[in-house]
């Protein structure tokens, strides 16, 4: 791992974005009424996001260990397309984007496996950083 132990803590913000696509509408539908059978998708996608959040520096080797001090997940759908954004907060000497896109690439591979008992066609077109904020540089690409 980077040597941070010279760095000072700072508030530090990153929101990340994945997009998943499923294969009809009919998908979209069992989802808003609560019909797939591995049960509520948002709701357990949510939990597998903090879960990811929270064990980045466990399964990523160069992450370090640090203190999350909020995180959040939400949902739009467009169409096909279910639009997951995790955010992700703390005050720390290093920044939290690996954090937020691993979040985000949790929520995605959840909703895959909920969703491929009833649409085959289920595809993650996406995972990338939104916006970083903290530290020496910041991005908004949102």
């Amino acid at each position: 791992m980077v040597d941070i132990s010279h760095k000072e803590s700072t508030d530090r913000f990153a929101k990340a974005q994945a997009l998943v696509e499923v294969g009809s509408l009919a998908t979209i539908d069992a989802i808003k009424q609560g019909k797939v059978p591995k049960g509520d998708v948002f709701e357990m996608s949510k939990a597998a996001g903090l879960l990811g959040v929270k064990k980045t520096a466990e399964l990523l080797p160069d992450c370090h260990p640090l203190p999350i001090e909020f995180t959040g997940i939400d949902y739009t759908i467009d169409g096909k397309t279910i639009r997951i954004e995790v955010s992700v907060k703390t005050h720390y000497k290093t920044g939290v984007e690996v954090e937020a896109m691993h979040g985000a690439s949790l929520v995605a591979l959840n909703m895959y496996d909920m969703l491929k008992p009833i649409d085959k066609n289920v595809v993650i077109r996406e995972i990338r950083l939104l916006k970083k904020t903290g530290g020496k540089s910041d991005i908004d690409q949102s």
